[in-house]
Formats: structure tokens, sequence, C-alpha cells
């Protein structure tokens, strides 16, 4: 057993981390009742500085996600509410002229609500591509430019988006390369009974919880700097590479499954998200080291708006959740023979 001052300091980092995570996941159940794994998802990506599309019918908390998160959060929280009718300058901002003293007219740049650390872009499937493409540099470059002028955005940034699956018509599908940037999808399910019930308790017979502000932007990077310096074993990599070019139907790693259904894989931007949501994971399981369940656990949000599946897939009703599942159980039998 590693004894040394490092060690135990490693140790103490560990044990803030969890102690964090479980502060600010107590305090968004105290409002948000159930949807325990999204939730954590939903932290885990944050964490990992990441973005999050959130896909449900309407009711389900999903927007009620975002507004307790940002309220249990010491950050820049602003809301956008995605129609057909709103301009890029609506969302990043636009110059505007100003009366200076003298009477010399100038322009000034009023910044729009992207300039924030938690941005809510609700329903974000019913703008147009023209908007939409505004959001794209500023979710991989954490920046915007704005009249030739490049304009950096607060540090962290999160674009936490929703959209109801149900309603596609006077919608506009996000392009495969904004959903690339968003580092999980996760559909939002249906309550159990169970929870069901609590929440017509929570809500019709008492005030709901106040939310209390645990921590701040400060404690949030300190994770991700502390999630990142988590070690991953060389041969655990190359499973994330080799799950990875799975769902590519050209490679020899794709199975027939895969070459039947599946149009376009995954990119590297999904072995990105896969080992950094894993390294979280590991931490909130109690080991400083990442093991391949950590990563078959983090693999379904993160591949399955990276897959596109071809008309045959349509047809007989493939879903890229069903073939994940299966690359999953391929992995782990393949490491089964391995070991």
């Amino acid at each position: 057993m590693d004894t040394s001052p490092q060690h135990h300091t490693v140790e103490a980092d560990a044990h803030l981390f969890r102690e964090r995570f479980e502060i600010l996941r107590s305090e968004i159940h105290k409002f948000l009742i159930g949807q325990e794994e999204i939730v954590d998802f939903t932290l885990i990506a944050m964490i990992a500085g990441g973005h999050v599309l959130l896909e449900g019918v309407p009711g389900l908390g999903k927007t009620a996600l975002v507004r307790t998160i940002s309220q249990a959060l010491h950050l820049n929280f602003q809301r956008i509410q995605f129609t057909p009718d709103l301009m890029p300058t609506d969302l990043i901002g636009t110059k505007i002229l100003v009366e200076e003293q003298g009477g010399h007219p100038s322009f000034e740049f009023s910044p729009g609500p992207i300039f924030c650390n938690l941005l809510l872009g609700d329903e974000i499937n019913r703008a147009t591509p023209k908007t939409q493409s505004a959001l794209l540099e500023a979710m991989q470059e954490k920046s915007v430019t704005i009249a030739g002028e490049t304009r950096p955005l607060a540090r962290p940034f999160f674009v936490l988006a929703t959209q109801n699956p149900l309603e596609m018509e006077g919608t506009y599908p996000l392009p495969e390369a904004q959903l690339d940037r968003f580092f999980f999808n996760l559909k939002v399910p249906y309550p159990g009974e169970d929870d069901f019930t609590r929440i017509l308790a929570a809500t019709t017979e008492k005030e709901t919880s106040s939310i209390d502000q645990v921590f701040g932007a400060k404690e949030l990077l300190e994770m991700e700097r502390f999630a990142r310096s988590i070690p991953i074993a060389d041969d655990l990599r190359r499973e994330v590479v080799r799950l990875v070019m799975s769902t590519h139907p050209e490679t020899d790693y794709a199975c027939e499954t895969v070459r039947q259904y599946v149009q376009y894989g995954a990119s590297p931007r999904a072995g990105q998200a896969c080992i950094l949501a894993a390294k979280i994971q590991a931490l909130l399981n109690e080991r400083l080291h990442v093991s391949l369940e950590d990563i078959l656990t983090v693999a379904p949000p993160v591949l399955r708006h990276r897959i596109i599946l071809n008309f045959e897939a349509q047809a007989d009703g493939k879903t890229s959740d069903s073939i994940i599942s299966q690359l999953i159980e391929e992995r782990r039998t393949a490491r089964r023979k391995q070991s």
C-alpha cells in the first residue's frame, strides 16, 4: 500500500471531490424527485467541462433540472427560449450606436445571453440552422466572433439544451456537427409509480424546498482539473478506441449489425468524452483508477447522438441505443476472453 504524503493528498482530494458531488446532488434532489441517473450524468458532463442535450416529452423536469442546478451553483445563468424567429444576434449580441459626451456617436458592443456560465437552451431544435450555428463556435472554442472580433466566454461555460422528440413539425433537427459538440445526450424517462406519487405529494401539498448555493465556478474548475489527473491504463485507453471504432461500418471492429444498419460512426470526440466521464465515474465509485465498467457505464450517453443510422435501420425499427447495447456486451465478452 502506498503511504507516501503525495498519496494521502490524492486520497484527500478524491474525498473532497466526492463530498462536493454529493452535496450538489443532494441539493438538486431537494426539488427534483427521481431521475437519479439523469442528474448524475448531467453533473458528470459539467464537471468534465461538457455540454448536455436533454431529450424527453414535456413535463418530465428537463427545464426544472437545469434551473435547479443554476440555483445550487453560484454561476451566471441565462435562459433562451429557442423559436423560429430567434436571430443569431439575439444569442451572441451586437454592436449598437451610442452617443458619447460631446455628441459624438460610436459603436458599443451589447453582449447577448450567451455571455454567461450556464446557458439553458430550451427547445433548441425550434431555432433555424442559422441561429443554431451561432452556438457551434461557443460550444467548441468557448468564444464567439462578432464583426471580425473574437470575444472569449466566461469559464466555465456550459450549454444545457432541451428538445422534445415527439414534436418534429416546425422544428429544425440539429446538424451532426452540432450534435457532436454535446458531451452527453440524455433521454429523460417517464417517472415510475413511486416517483410519480412523490412528485404529486411534493407539488400539490406543500411549498417546494428552497435551494441553497453550495459552491461556484472555482470549485467546479478544481473538480475538473482533479478528474483529469486520474490515470487510465493504456489497455483501457485502447478499449475506448476499439469501442468507438466498432461504430464505424468500414472498420475491422464493426459487427454485422453495425455494417448493416450504421451509416456513420462516432467521432474522436466520443473517445475523449468517454475517458473524461469514466474518470469521474471512477472517482464516484471510490477508485483512483479507471475500470472497463466505468467506460461502459458512460458509453450510451456518449455514443447515442454520434451514431447515424441508415434507412434500413429505421425500416427495421433499430435504434442507436439497441446497437450500442450490443457493442458494449461484445466489448465485455472480448475483455473476458483476454483475461
